[in-house]
């Protein structure tokens, strides 16, 4: 598992591996002058022990400070192109995300909540970038500071360079003894931030009935539950980093000591010259802090391995509806919009019971069919399965005698209109929201998909007509708005066939029928009219009637009163209904 979290950092990296070199060869230029630099006052030291002279330690001065400043200016521009390449990884996981999040079928998100999956796009990535940027700077400096510090050191004095150096094989034993922990924590922590995303965009969207009910004391409590448990998770990922880190930095510190104590011995007995001594103090020094960032460094290393897992379940999901190598192309312009079904079957993943069993039928070109019957006898999935939302078998479904697992999606869904029974409204202008389908349309179709829907001339009475903002999934309008605003924007696009699941349920009866009599008028697109309305629906050209996932009556509305069956009770149910408003 960890050297396929390292393969994905690779891949991460790749794209950039040119801006990765050239930060880490700026890395190797640093640490090189860093190490430099302490032999040049080693020899300054030892010539003072010598002769002195003033403007020979002047000369000594402004060649360090100018070292020193080019030192500084290298890392700069190192920690600009190391932690550039970890905004770039950013990016580019941000926009991978989301087209895969595009590609897959609407039933991932039914199992995967959208605040979970809004924080492994955010939080997650924004750890991989931290990894990536920081992480992999420090790893190489640390990687540096070693590779041509040590040799030097080993230079001076081998006994008292390997003495002051043996405590740092404890100080990695103790990172790795800690290292499971860490990542343990961590994974909490970024499963409780999950939990608090989803529970806000929950409550979020759902302000409305929190009120209705008065269960604002309640929500209080279940946020104030979650985010207790977020920061004990966080407290206890603190607890074990203040734990790690003081014994790395002062495990490091004994080092210093014991070059201090070791020393000054050997100066006493002649092996070392002040110089030297203090070349070497100034090298252990310099490995103390990447030393002590080792802890810092493994602790990030941990959040992305953790992070790198959560945002690859993501990427790794296959989509199982998707065009074949050999999806056949049918071009809008040559649909005539002939649908029919062969035995039919679907069940929902973990269900028992088929939501459509064996359904078989033929819809003609131009004609219009209702689809009525209980609830969930079958008709909102029979509408997913028309323009293959719902992963269906082969050869039971068919567009102009093609089986649509055969077609490409894309001209599948752009000879479907569909609307479905949520009328979901993006937060932009009515005008925006019409025209989503064909966002160049100009005002002149958006008006004519608008009054075909029946809703034209309210939105003439809006304050700013179809520049009004709707707000969130369409708050600011009425339920019935909201079904005829996505009712034009499928009319808009004037796809062949024309799928309603329940989309005029917030409409009266009369406009209901209105609409669908607007729809057989001109030049005449196939319509599945999904829907409880019996009214509505028996304006249609044939009614197809589904109870327990088959479709048990079909004809005409005055052919399926005369018969005794489901069609008939619907009927008279809904009748008595009216009677009784």
């Amino acid at each position: 598992m960890a050297q396929s979290r390292l393969g994905k950092l690779v891949a991460y990296l790749r794209p950039h591996w040119k801006q990765v070199l050239l930060g880490v060869l700026a890395l190797l230029v640093v640490n090189a002058v860093g190490v430099y630099i302490p032999l040049l006052i080693r020899d300054t030291i030892d010539k003072l022990n010598i002769t002195f002279s003033f403007n020979e330690i002047l000369h000594f001065v402004v060649l360090i400070l100018v070292l020193a400043t080019v030192m500084w200016v290298i890392r700069v521009v190192s920690r600009i192109l190391l932690f550039g390449v970890g905004r770039q990884v950013e990016f580019d996981l941000k926009q991978k995300i989301f087209q895969h999040l595009l590609k897959v079928e609407p039933s991932y998100f039914s199992t995967n909540t959208s605040g979970d999956l809004i924080n492994r796009a955010t939080s997650d990535v924004e750890n991989i970038r931290r990894l990536l940027g920081f992480a992999v700077l420090s790893l190489a400096n640390t990687v540096f500071a070693y590779a041509l510090t040590l040799p030097v050191m080993l230079s001076i004095n081998v006994p008292l360079s390997l003495e002051a150096l043996a405590v740092y094989p404890f100080m990695l034993l103790l990172v790795q003894l800690f290292s499971d922990k860490l990542r343990t924590q961590q994974m909490g922590v970024q499963e409780e931030l999950s939990n608090i995303s989803d529970l806000i965009q929950e409550d979020m969207s759902g302000i409305s009935l929190i009120k209705i009910y008065a269960q604002e004391e309640n929500e209080r409590r279940a946020f104030r539950h979650l985010n207790e448990r977020l920061l004990q998770a966080n407290l206890q990922l603190a607890k074990t980093r203040t734990t790690l880190f003081p014994l790395v930095e002062g495990m490091s510190y004994i080092s210093l000591l014991v070059l201090l104590w070791l020393g000054v011995g050997e100066i006493a007995k002649g092996n070392l010259s002040i110089g030297n001594f203090l070349a070497l103090i100034l090298y252990v020094e310099r490995l103390v802090f990447p030393t002590a960032l080792l802890g810092f460094t493994i602790t990030t290393y941990q959040r992305g391995e953790v992070s790198i897992d959560r945002v690859e379940s993501i990427l790794t999901v296959e989509a199982k509806i998707k065009d074949e190598p050999d999806a056949i192309a049918l071009p809008e312009k040559q649909v005539k919009g002939k649908v029919q079904a062969r035995g039919l079957s679907y069940t929902y993943p973990g269900a028992n019971t088929p939501a459509l069993k064996d359904v078989s039928f033929t819809i003609e070109p131009g004609e219009t069919v209702a689809v009525v019957g209980p609830i969930g006898s079958g008709k909102s999935t029979l509408a997913n399965a028309l323009p293959r939302l719902l992963d269906i078998s082969a050869d039971t479904l068919f567009l102009d005698g093609y089986d649509i697992t055969k077609l490409q999606l894309a001209d599948l869904r752009g000879a479907i209109a569909y609307v479905p029974q949520e009328s979901f409204l993006f937060s932009t202008t009515i005008k925006n929201n019409i025209r989503y389908g064909d966002p160049a349309a100009e005002q002149p179709q958006v008006e004519y998909a608008a009054k075909q829907a029946q809703i034209h001339p309210e939105i003439l009475n809006f304050p700013q007509q179809y520049e009004t903002i709707v707000g969130e999934r369409g708050i600011t309008l009425s339920g019935g708005q909201r079904q005829r605003t996505s009712l034009s924007r499928a009319l808009l696009v004037d796809a062949p066939v024309l799928i309603l699941d329940d989309a005029l349920s917030s409409v009266d009866n009369q406009t209901a029928t209105a609409i669908l009599e607007n729809l057989s008028t001109g030049e005449r697109k196939t319509v599945v009219f999904i829907s409880h309305q019996m009214s509505a629906a028996a304006s249609c050209d044939r009614i197809f009637v589904m109870d327990k996932g088959a479709i048990v009556q079909t004809g005409t509305h005055v052919q399926l009163l005369q018969q005794p069956g489901l069609y008939q009770t619907l009927w008279n149910q809904q009748k008595l209904e009216e009677m009784l408003r």
